[in-house]
């Protein structure tokens, strides 16, 4: 392994010459940063000191580590006077060939760091890069994978150590769900990773993977615990999902479909749970049909014994009907959830064969019914406490939707899109004939679009002001444009807090937000894009993942469009992903 001061060097030094972005020079401010694959597409990127972040009295932002690559989860070993951060870039995790990492790989010279491929980088306590880039494919595997880094298409989500800060074995999910394609289905993985050598090993493969791949982890007792995304947006593989070619959602109960076949145009029409393009209306969908092994299914928080000789034989679901659990983490024993499992959701899109407009994100409380059997939390029928068919779910049209798009629609016209989708899918009908159980209310809904992903518990050092015992920070990422803003203003790009009371009540609010534009690539300003996941470290600050700039299908913003017809729908930009730091002032 190169010393590592060495590799530090090279890892700043060699995308500058690359890429021609001067990003990863300390000190050096850039105003604008363009995709290295899209010239047409340019973002601004300075995050300063934070200065454009608003957070409470006795608290303060600063800048960790910057210039990185699509980042998308933190972990740390060590204690609160020395310790290493270990930081997941995720590499191609967004629909666009803008984004490509094989079309980056076969037109740049052989040996220039590919920025859309996954990869960790170690840093110091004091942000100073120490290691890394670990498990990254190199020039022999970055289009055909190997057997000891990282899948080369992405995206990888999220990192931890089985012990915490005391370390252990460094697990990781990745996939090759950027690609959506056949062939890539069933391809989200749990890996471990040598925290010294990089060198990637499967744990647990052929989990599914569509829309949604393998996402965060945690752990408890002898079980790993990791969100398990659904495959489709709402329940209907459709063309947004790579075409049709997709996998549809494995149920982790027996389920009875509908009647309903939902429509994509050009004589296709799906039920839910299915293949695309096949109707079976009323049928009788085993538990796990189509998975790779039993325990097996998607929208799901699945678990297994990570001291298994073979862990894949042990998993199991543990709680499921969700769209996207994304963020996953257990309260402390002493708290209103009484130590359990704290799930963050992420809501429809409008999009797809089943198009759904407002659909809210959830918070929940995850836990196995008496017998060992997944408790139910309603999707895909149940948008948080209301029915599916509610009128404040009916789709109103957009450019993601199957019906507005060939061939249905071969060149996008909002009246057409609006008249097609209210005559076709309004409103939004049942993918199931009844629950397959009794259905899990949501603790609380956050509003539609706002993607809450990563999220922990605050240390009581961190108590202070708005921040109550026992409260959680949760990272909101923000919509893709899909749909219209949410509000005015609008909310997502920031950090919530969330205090519980007990009897079990959560109050929520914004805990760190931008002064001005909602994104800072679009105020150009001095603060946070998209925030994808928040850890607390060994010195009990928090740490925000800042996952970058993303140019998008801008119907909620128009200033934060992909500037080009046809980059879309949702362009990266490598070089613009921040780790932020937000402690506690001395003396408060």
């Amino acid at each position: 392994m190169p010393h590592p001061a060495k590799t530090a060097r090279i890892r700043w030094l060699l995308p500058t010459l690359a890429l021609g972005l001067l990003l990863f020079l300390p000190g050096l401010v850039i105003a604008d940063v363009t995709n290295p694959l899209c010239s047409g597409e340019k973002v601004f990127f300075d995050p300063g000191n934070g200065e454009d972040i608003i957070v409470p009295s006795g608290f303060t932002v600063s800048v960790f580590a910057k210039g990185l690559n699509a980042p998308t989860a933190v972990a740390f070993r060590g204690n609160a006077k020395k310790f290493e951060v270990f930081v997941l870039e995720s590499g191609h995790g967004l629909p666009s060939i803008c984004n490509d990492e094989e079309k980056f790989q076969n037109t740049h010279a052989p040996g220039t760091p590919n920025p859309f491929t996954p990869d960790i980088l170690v840093f110091n306590e004091t942000g100073t890069l120490i290691a890394g880039p670990l498990g990254k494919p190199t020039d022999a595997t970055s289009v055909t994978g190997g057997s000891d880094v990282f899948q080369p298409h992405g995206p990888a989500i999220d990192i931890a150590f089985e012990n915490g800060f005391n370390g252990g074995r460094l697990f990781a999910s990745d996939s090759n769900q950027s690609l959506r394609t056949t062939g890539n289905n069933n391809s989200s993985r749990i890996v471990t990773v040598n925290p010294d050598t990089g060198s990637v090993s499967p744990f647990i493969t052929g989990l599914p993977t569509g829309d949604h791949p393998a996402e965060q982890i945690t752990f408890k007792g002898d079980w790993i615990y990791w969100s398990q995304g659904s495959t489709t947006n709402s329940g209907v593989v459709g063309r947004d999902n790579g075409g049709g070619a997709n996998q549809q959602d494995i149920p982790c109960q027996d389920i009875k479909l509908s009647d309903n076949v939902f429509d994509s145009g050009g004589g296709v029409k799906t039920s839910g749970y299915s293949p695309f393009g096949m109707r079976r209306p009323g049928a009788t969908v085993t538990a796990f049909e189509s998975a790779t092994g039993p325990g097996i299914c998607d929208g799901a928080i699945l678990r297994a014994n990570h001291h298994a000789k073979n862990p894949k034989d042990t998993v199991e679901p543990f709680s499921w009907g969700y769209r996207n659990p994304y963020g996953i983490r257990f309260a402390p024993d002493d708290h209103p959830l009484r130590g359990g499992l704290f799930v963050t959701e992420n809501g429809e899109d409008e999009r797809g064969a089943r198009p759904t407009e407002n659909a809210p994100d959830r918070l929940h409380l995850a836990q196995q019914n008496p017998d060992g059997s997944p408790d139910y939390h309603g999707w895909p029928d149940r948008f948080g406490f209301l029915d599916s068919t509610q009128a404040m779910f009916n789709p109103t049209g957009g450019p993601g939707d199957d019906l507005c798009n060939p061939p249905a629609m071969p060149v996008f016209n909002a009246a057409a899109c609006r008249a097609a989708i209210t005559a076709a899918d309004v409103p939004v009908r049942h993918v199931l004939a009844f629950p397959p159980q009794a259905i899990t209310a949501a603790l609380a809904l956050e509003p539609a679009d706002v993607a809450i992903v990563g999220v922990d518990f605050v240390p009581d050092s961190f108590v202070h002001g708005p921040v109550r015992r026992g409260a959680a920070l949760a990272g909101r990422e923000g919509d893709f444009g899909f749909a219209a803003a949410n509000g005015n203003p609008e909310e997502g790009h920031d950090i919530q807090l969330i205090n519980f009371k007990d009897p079990l009540q959560l109050q929520l609010q914004r805990f760190a937000y931008n002064s001005t534009f909602e994104q800072a690539f679009v105020g150009r300003i001095h603060g946070i894009n998209r925030p994808v996941d928040l850890k607390f470290g060994p010195d009990d600050c928090a740490y925000l993942v800042d996952y970058g700039a993303v140019r998008d299908f801008g119907q909620s913003d128009p200033d934060s469009k992909f500037q080009v017809a046809g980059d879309g729908p949702l362009v990266q930009f490598p070089g613009t992903g921040v780790v932020w730091k937000i402690c506690r002032t001395a003396g408060h």
